[in-house]
């Protein structure tokens, strides 16, 4: 007998039939002995139609009351399984964050999870009873008020119950099977893998990879919970396993490159013609910082004289703007010449845990594409990732070029 968590994500509990369906899988498990919470997000489309309430109601709202109105789609969600399984002859009680409690902070919004309290869910095991936990809300413990986790926030849930209520391991059912090498619609020939460490999910996550949300992979990684990604359209009585994200001491053999990931959420923006001088650099992205604007990839460019420097960065698209308002409110501050941006610009990464130990993993990337035509507009590495900035308009061919390169094709 295992103790787990099964989460199904907004197409998996899409419809009421789909709900069925969803019951269906947690029976199987029910039924092999397992005690099971189940996490559910709200239905697909839902979320987005609550907040458009919201910003009907009102063009500058209390993000308290955003919070409370946003947080019932998973109520909904978590109340009809728990109807279906009670039907179906399985004991099951719907809880919502703050039953739990699944404490938070009070970033309403983006609250990231503070303290699971899984007693009384293991209370409900012991009369063998499912839980169904409403995904994406938690609780403020001094307020008292519900808190959201953000998009994807139903994932970070499942992994933090797993890891309150020391779950063996987590599904995360989706609507794809399992963790592939790329994106197989731009690569047909992706593959899905078997196995995929926490540090290298943790990097293919943060890179683009859409399957989990970043938070999730976190949790699970500092409190080592093996966590599966599985389709909840498998045939629930003959599933596939999915991939397990797991330790790397798990995997026995390990590959150089184990996935390509790729993002057109970036902007470039460049600063030319900087003084070169002690504290231009923090002049530069001490402001950004403080407005909370994440910057990724740098870059810079010392002139022939060392008089002056570029300086070239990419932040997230939505915060393109902010972020160009504020550098140019600094320009006599900072005392550079020109800014120039650019928006139609993709930045793909190579993952693997294999490069710690391999020379040249990157420079062959770096030939290959120059052999493609393909300008490289900035690099960023770290021990097990390299990232390169592109033009979007080379995103696929870029992409297929690393995938064929490192043998992903017939991984």
């Amino acid at each position: 007998m295992a103790r787990l968590v099964m989460k199904f994500g907004g197409t998996s509990v899409a419809s009421v039939e789909r709900i069925k369906n969803v019951a269906c899988h947690v029976k199987r498990e029910v039924d092999a002995g397992h005690e099971v919470a189940v996490v559910v997000s709200a239905m697909s489309g839902k979320t987005n139609e609550l907040v458009g309430y919201v910003t009907d109601a009102a063009k500058l709202y209390d993000p308290r009351e955003y919070d409370v109105v946003v947080a019932s789609g998973e109520q909904v969600t978590s109340g009809l399984l728990a109807l279906v399984l009670n039907d179906m002859g399985i004991a099951a009680r719907s809880w919502q964050g703050w039953q739990v409690p699944l404490y938070a902070d009070d970033a309403h919004g983006s609250a990231r999870i503070e303290n699971v309290d899984g007693s009384g869910i293991i209370a409900g095991f012991a009369a063998r009873e499912v839980a169904v936990v409403s995904g994406f809300q938690g609780v403020h413990k001094a307020t008292g008020r519900i808190t959201t986790l953000g998009r994807g926030g139903s994932d970070t849930s499942a992994v933090a119950i797993a890891a309150g209520i020391k779950a063996d391991r987590c599904d995360i059912y989706t609507d794809v099977d399992g963790i592939y090498t790329t994106d197989p619609r731009m690569v047909p020939k992706a593959q899905r893998m078997d196995k995929v460490s926490f540090e290298e999910m943790l990097e293919l996550a943060s890179m683009g990879a859409k399957v989990l949300q970043v938070r999730s992979v976190e949790i699970a990684m500092v409190h080592k919970v093996p966590t599966y990604v599985r389709s909840s359209f498998d045939d629930p009585m003959n599933p596939n396993t999915g991939t397990l994200i797991c330790d790397e001491e798990t995997i026995v053999e390990q590959q150089v490159i184990t996935g390509i990931a790729y993002s057109k959420d970036d902007t470039e923006i460049t600063l030319r013609q900087v003084a070169d001088k002690p504290g231009v650099a923090a002049g530069v992205f001490m402001p950004l910082a403080d407005a909370n604007i994440n910057v990724d990839m740098i870059v810079q460019n010392i002139s022939e004289d060392g008089r002056t420097t570029d300086i070239t960065f990419t932040v997230p698209a939505a915060e393109y703007d902010r972020a160009v308002d504020i550098l140019t409110k600094l320009k006599d501050e900072i005392g550079y010449r020109a800014l120039q941006g650019a928006k139609d610009v993709a930045k793909v990464s190579a993952i693997g845990i294999g490069m710690r130990s391999h020379a040249g993993v990157a420079a062959r990337a770096f030939k290959a594409l120059s052999e493609k035509g393909i300008n490289i507009r900035a690099i960023t590495t770290s021990e097990i990732k390299f990232s390169v900035l592109i033009d979007a308009a080379y995103t696929e061919l870029a992409v297929r070029t690393l995938h064929s390169l490192y043998g992903l094709d017939k991984a």
